[in-house]
């Protein structure tokens, strides 16, 4: 059980009580319950493996020690002696946390005000030490379905009118969707940096929107809001539901935040795409007009790829990145660059450019060059105006061997989901929270997330220790235990001896 101190904690040091209870209506008399015991009691429900209920969060108030019920004023002094408080006190202070942080107009998006309070609360979860120890962010949406049943046929009344109908996907042996009525949740979880020592992976962000709403469109506000937060931006890692977005919608945003792209391309935007200048547009980079086909259309390995296959596709890409024209200048203020021939640069032998032919014969050799050399041939440079590549390109080149190490940390967001899913602690199916509407939601699912960062950060510090103790007396880190049996294993196992 996660104590209630490092719930308080959380919540003074993100200054998110004050700043809702300034937006408060001030009654007749004082509130007896605090919005920060509220947050703290909502905290305690997710952690106690609670469902999101205001009863629940009742129940975690007056079952906590008499000190703590009146040091946080669950139990109060009125005029006719203490008094314990209600679930109608708890009803009534939720209630006015949620009309002040929502919109006057539900709209299915989350208002800046309560995007603001979740992310305060679910930064103040980092701790300290951990704030600074990596820019990475894994970032991927998720179901979360919504209590209210869906409207009929052809009407749109329903008790929860913010949701919609939404797609996910099922564990079927079928690869068709599955419909839900509810909400997509986003979030970003904290991976390491590119060969930097490993770090827990805790949620930094999040959102709730609508399924009728994009959820892409809807993550990248809060993504690039971070570094006038004062948190910069560095590797986002995403899956191709993220690149397959039209570059207005999530690249160009990214990219002018400062974060850099490690992405999955969708199939439909692999290989070439047409030229600029004669060179060649392709999974993101520009190529040499003469670069043979089948290396600009290279795919990512699949699951079940040999170490020979590996090895092979290893090679092609190395290949394919000799006929990359080589960058000269970074990205000015406009986003533009320029580029120069590969063969210029000396990286494969082309007749077009004398001087290159003189170079080592290992290097790839353009045997027919074009009768009639365009600009990317007949000039030294190019220059590369911003909406080239603007959709694909990333930090490394895809899918080379580099690309394929830096984009298995996005598997961190899946993790984070399925720890947050998991029904040993909260269990988010439908009846989870039977509160209607996206802001109480957001707010519950906020604290599932500071709950689930706390559990993580427990469950590493206790890694940490063990391994201390074990480099102490000489033996190397302890593995995870293999949980999956094989037939082998099996086999061996009911071996008679």
């Amino acid at each position: 059980m996660i104590p209630l101190a490092a719930f308080e904690e959380i919540i003074d040091a993100s200054g998110a009580a004050p700043r809702i209870e300034a937006m408060l209506p001030i009654g007749a008399r004082p509130r007896q319950l605090t919005v920060r015991t509220l947050l703290a009691g909502m905290c305690l429900a997710q952690a106690d493996h609670r469902p999101a209920h205001l009863t629940r969060v009742h129940q975690a108030l007056v079952s906590l020690p008499e000190y703590d019920q009146q040091r946080l004023g669950v139990i109060a002094d009125w005029k006719h002696g203490p008094h314990l408080l209600t679930y109608r006190q708890t009803e009534r202070t939720f209630g006015l946390v949620t009309d002040a942080a929502g919109k006057d107009e539900p709209a299915g998006l989350p208002s800046g005000r309560l995007q603001g309070i979740c992310d305060d609360l679910l930064e103040a979860s980092v701790p300290d030490q951990l704030t600074g120890a990596s820019t990475s962010l894994a970032v991927d949406w998720t179901d979360l379905e919504s209590f209210s049943r869906p409207p009929p046929r052809g009407t749109s009344d329903c008790a929860d009118p913010e949701a919609s109908w939404g797609h996910r996907k099922n564990n079927l042996l079928r690869s068709e969707d599955e419909l839900f009525y509810g909400y997509y949740l986003s979030a970003g979880i904290m991976m390491r940096e590119e060969n930097g020592p490993a770090i827990p992976e805790i949620a930094r962000r999040a959102t709730l929107s609508s399924c009728r709403h994009d959820p892409v469109r809807a993550f990248a506000p809060v993504l690039t809001a971070m570094p006038g937060q004062g948190i910069p931006l560095g590797d986002i890692l995403d899956d191709s539901g993220y690149a397959h977005r039209d570059a207005g919608a999530w690249a160009i945003p990214l990219r002018a935040a400062g974060a850099q792209l490690v992405q999955d391309l969708h199939p439909h935007d692999r290989g070439p795409k047409g030229t600029h200048h004669g060179a060649i547009i392709s999974n993101g980079n520009l190529y040499c007009p003469r670069t043979p086909r089948p290396l600009l259309e290279l795919g990512p390995l699949a699951r079940t790829a040999t170490n020979e296959q590996a090895a092979d596709g290893e090679r092609k890409t190395s290949e394919l990145a000799r006929h990359k024209p080589g960058r000269l200048t970074a990205d000015d203020a406009d986003g533009y660059h320029r580029v120069q021939c590969p063969a210029a640069m000396g990286k494969i032998r082309c007749p077009l450019r004398p001087s290159s032919m003189t170079l080592d014969r290992d290097r790839p050799e353009i045997l027919s060059p074009p009768e009639h050399p365009q600009a990317c041939c007949a000039q030294q440079t190019i220059t590369v105006p911003a909406d080239v590549l603007a959709k694909t390109a990333q930090k490394h080149d895809y899918p080379s061997a580099a690309w394929r190490r830096s984009y298995a940390r996005r598997t961190g967001a899946e993790r984070g989901f399925a720890t947050a899913k998991d029904p040993a602690t909260n269990h988010i199916t439908r009846g989870w929270c039977r509160l209607m509407g996206l802001t109480p939601l957001m707010l519950f699912t906020t604290t599932l997330l500071i709950v689930r960062n706390q559990r993580i950060l427990t469950a590493w510090d206790t890694r940490q220790q063990d391994n201390a103790r074990r480099a102490a007396r000489g033996l190397p880190p302890k593995t995870r235990s293999r949980h999956r049996k094989t037939l082998t294993l099996l086999a061996a196992a009911t071996r008679p001896p």
